[in-house]
């Protein structure tokens, strides 16, 4: 008797678990337990209850105080077999307590280096670390795909699995913007919207909402940092003697001047008098320009890459300096400029249209006056 009436006493259903990071709760009923007609339930905000009767999602309740023996309170349950005398049968399912505030400050990180191509160092491996945020989106996806029936989930249950997802998008979404390794770290924003956006997709499947993620650092290998630095320093020296010569051309045509004749009086004759002058104005336009340099370049016709002036072979690519063109008949590399083809005799330069007669390119396809195919 008396065990039947504690079973019967009014009770009120609530969240009662202290852990901060747990996100579903599952409310603990004892065996035979029976929650009767005036049972409450409590739900607070940043909560959702759900019922769950024979095995199947009965009904979802949001923040509130809810007295269970009122049948406007739950339409769904109702109409199910064993609540249709409006609790006159006792309940006996399950209630679970979903948590839908946000989950912050979580970290993820690559456990293997993510592998991406670059245009200037060709593959290389990036890690990277940072932050993500996350709530329970919807609740009755969350339970079918995430939680079933587990007495609790804490974030430390969903962690890694969370991590994985996070880290295995964010390499396709670093490899796809295809941002060189030397300017990751000015897309940190623009990685992170494209990655948000493919990464919800995923999350939906599950009832997760990712609220927030940030990436706080993307670091490269040693030895292409290395590198870098290598760069930085002689684009630093680089400019570190071009101002040191200019100053010097200065400090030499003061002191030059200061002399009781002049540039004449320091040996300095007319025309080289006006040689330095010209040097100096070629200085001071460079600078007004910011095309002065030290030494001077040719740029590679295959890479791009300054060279300097004379070399046969760029150092970056390892091919030839020579810019070549080729034989529009025979297809032979000839040397850029030549008239005729040394394979088999073609000459290089322009061609008579046979429509209108007018000066063809060698090569060209079609005629730029009337459109006549060649």
């Amino acid at each position: 008797m008396a065990g039947w009436l504690k079973r019967q006493f009014r009770k009120v259903i609530q969240w009662e678990n202290d852990n901060p990071n747990t996100i579903v709760w599952k409310y603990p009923l004892e065996r035979k337990e029976e929650i009767m007609k005036k049972s409450q339930l409590v739900v607070r905000e940043g909560q959702k209850a759900l019922f769950i009767q024979e095995g199947k999602l009965a009904d979802v309740f949001g923040p509130g105080t809810y007295e269970l023996s009122d049948v406007r309170n739950i339409p769904i349950l109702t109409s199910l077999n064993s609540w249709k005398y409006a609790w006159e049968s006792p309940y006996t399912g399950d209630v679970y307590f979903i948590s839908t505030k946000q989950f912050i400050n979580n970290k993820w990180g690559t456990s293997n280096p993510v592998m991406m191509r670059d245009n200037d160092f060709g593959m290389i491996r990036v890690r990277g670390f940072g932050t993500y945020s996350f709530a329970v989106g919807t609740p009755t996806q969350a339970m079918n795909e995430l939680f079933g029936s587990m007495g609790e989930l804490t974030v430390k249950n969903v962690d890694e699995y969370f991590k994985k997802i996070i880290t295995s998008t964010l390499s396709n979404v670093i490899a796809e913007s295809k941002v060189a390794a030397l300017d990751l770290a000015m897309h940190y924003d623009e990685i992170t919207d494209m990655a948000k956006v493919k990464l919800q997709e995923e999350f939906d499947k599950i009832g997760i909402e990712i609220k927030a993620l940030f990436i706080e650092n993307l670091s490269l290998p040693e030895e292409v940092e290395k590198m870098m630095d290598k760069r930085t320093s002689v684009g630093v020296m680089n400019g570190a003697m071009q101002g040191y010569a200019q100053m010097e051309s200065i400090e030499a045509m003061k002191s030059a001047a200061k002399n009781p004749g002049g540039l004449a009086g320091a040996g300095i004759g007319l025309g080289a008098g006006l040689g330095v002058g010209k040097v100096f104005a070629d200085g001071m336009s460079s600078i007004a320009n910011g095309t002065a340099d030290v030494e001077a370049k040719d740029t590679c016709p295959n890479c791009g890459a300054k060279v300097k002036k004379g070399s046969k072979f760029c150092p970056e690519c390892g091919k030839s300096m020579e810019s070549t063109q080729k034989c529009p008949k025979c297809g032979t590399a000839v040397k850029k400029g030549a008239k005729f083809c040394p394979e088999c005799g073609a000459s290089l330069g322009s061609v008579k249209c046979p429509k209108c007669g007018a000066d063809v390119k060698a090569g060209a396809k079609f005629c730029p006056e009337c459109g006549e195919k060649l």
